[in-house]
């Protein structure tokens, strides 16, 4: 195995990477090990709870990483500027070690936020971006550690680099130590979330009842008239926040388990996601997506749960509207990835499901194609162009949406409704819609929700649904603040 300096077809220098992979056997958690990667610089971790799908059945850790990449609000030339950063670091060979398909083997973490769907389709910057965080902030990993839930098993994977001064077999053991380390951690434990006593009420937000209602009258006027068939509206809630990010996002992985969960430890801000739907994965060259539209509630164990939930579950199943939800949903996905899909290679895999979640229940469905280009530092630009931001956090069409949304949304969203995850080095790749997910940053929390408007929504419902989506994230909040 060779690493090394070289010139790709463009002139540009690449370095090439050397991958070496080590099975290993712990007794320790996700969680401990949660902890003790985020008390590393710039920790980035995707799961570490038990939410995990056969589509993404590893948690990943890592932590001090090789390069941060950042592309400011201003979002000038993005694209190439990606396009050049993707293709830095190039896998020149790997150990006899097999790699489980789809894991994360050393590479890119991070998000990309919703803004950046501006400079693929043009859409004037109407709502203002009070919070300015970068665009894009991604992390270069050259080690990480991963468990496959299935096999229950540890897999520690680094890169060798052509400037090493560290050994890899420093690199492993110094993992190795990390996950040794977690074995005699215990996370705090945390209060469960009251969500019937938080007030919304007494939250600053980015919009008060009245314009709700106002924007919702709109929307369906745009949809009557013919611009759309769908909105994605959305509000904003901000509280005060005295607590470390990681302890709310233990919290949610013990109270709210979602399989597209993220942390990432940005310094200054933090991003803490219980997204339970997947934007895309990519793994030998096969692409899918996996758009939620329709969501019930879903209880525990409390009395009469079961009747309740059994209720929901059947209202779901049924549901016309969110039937045609879905529907017009997998129409567009199925248009986007025709951008970048080989003829006749785009199927529905999975038809519209119910799944159950430990809060809701989800209607979901799954499309994919194989890719035309299987390079990632190549063809992931293109694949962003296609398809971002994601279509079930839009509307139909996309375009037009995207522009009503920045019409009537007063504060840009930043990274919520963008996606959050990983671009391998080795062309795999996992990111998630970054709904559910909260922004943290100096001594405040912000959280947004939304759903989304057709023409028979009713105004009432669709505002408390914002509110009990709100809520299921704030009390969180209020519980680690105690």
């Amino acid at each position: 195995m060779t690493c090394g300096s070289v010139k790709n077809a463009c002139g540009q220098e690449t370095i090439c990477c050397g991958l070496f992979v080590r099975r290993i056997e712990s007794a320790a958690v996700p969680a401990s090990v949660t902890q003790v990667f985020s008390e590393q610089k710039f920790a980035s971790i995707l799961g570490g709870n038990n939410a995990y799908r056969e589509s993404n059945r590893f948690s990943t850790w890592a932590a001090e990483p090789v390069e941060v990449f950042e592309v400011g609000p201003s979002r000038e030339a993005v694209f190439s500027r990606l396009a050049e950063i993707l293709a830095r670091y190039e896998l020149c060979g790997s150990s006899d070690e097999p790699i489980p398909a789809g894991m994360f083997c050393c590479g890119w973490i991070g998000y990309f936020g919703y803004e950046l769907g501006r400079s693929i389709e043009k859409v004037s910057a109407g709502a203002v971006d009070d919070l300015g965080l970068p665009v894009i902030r991604l992390s270069f990993y050259d080690r990480a550690v991963c468990f496959d839930h299935n096999t229950k098993t540890w897999f520690l994977s680094a890169l060798r680099m052509p400037d090493d001064t560290e050994p890899i077999e420093a690199k492993l053991d110094h993992l190795a130590s990390l996950i040794k380390r977690a074995e005699g951690v215990v996370v705090r434990e945390y209060p469960a979330g009251q969500l019937d006593d938080i007030d919304v009420s007494k939250l600053r937000c980015n919009m008060n009842r009245d314009y709700y209602f106002d924007a919702l009258k709109r929307i369906r006027k745009y949809i009557y008239d013919g611009d759309v068939y769908q909105i994605n509206f959305s509000q904003r809630f901000e509280c005060d926040y005295t607590s470390d990010a990681i302890d709310l996002y233990h919290w949610q992985n013990e109270y709210n388990p979602s399989p597209y969960a993220a942390y990432v430890d940005a310094g200054d801000f933090a991003i803490v996601s219980a997204s339970p739907e997947m934007f895309v994965t990519i793994a030998d060259g096969v692409i899918s997506t996996k758009p939620i539209k329709g969501t019930r509630p879903r209880l525990g164990n409390a009395a009469g749960a079961e009747e309740i939930n059994q209720r929901n579950f059947t209202e779901l199943v049924e549901s016309e509207k969110d039937q045609a939800e879905l529907n017009m949903i997998i129409d567009l996905e199925r248009n986007d990835l025709t951008r970048i899909c080989e003829y006749g290679s785009i199927k529905v895999v999975q038809p519209r499901t119910i799944e159950a979640y430990p809060t809701v229940f989800h209607a979901v469905a799954t499309i994919e194609g194989r890719l035309r280009e299987g390079r990632l530092a190549t063809g992931f630009c293109d694949i962003l162009k296609a398809m971002f931001p994601g279509g079930s956090i839009t509307g139909a069409p996309k375009i037009r949406s995207m522009e009503i949304i920045d019409e009537l949304e007063p504060t840009a969203r930043s990274v919520y409704t963008g996606s959050i995850g990983f671009l391998g080095i080795d062309g795999t790749a996992s990111l998630n819609i970054a709904i559910r997910t909260v922004i943290v940053k100096g001594k405040s929390a912000y959280v947004q929700t939304g759903g989304g408007i057709v023409a028979d929504s009713d105004p009432n419902a669709e505002w408390e649904e914002t509110i009990t989506k709100a809520r299921a994230l704030l009390a969180g909040i209020t519980a680690v603040n105690a």
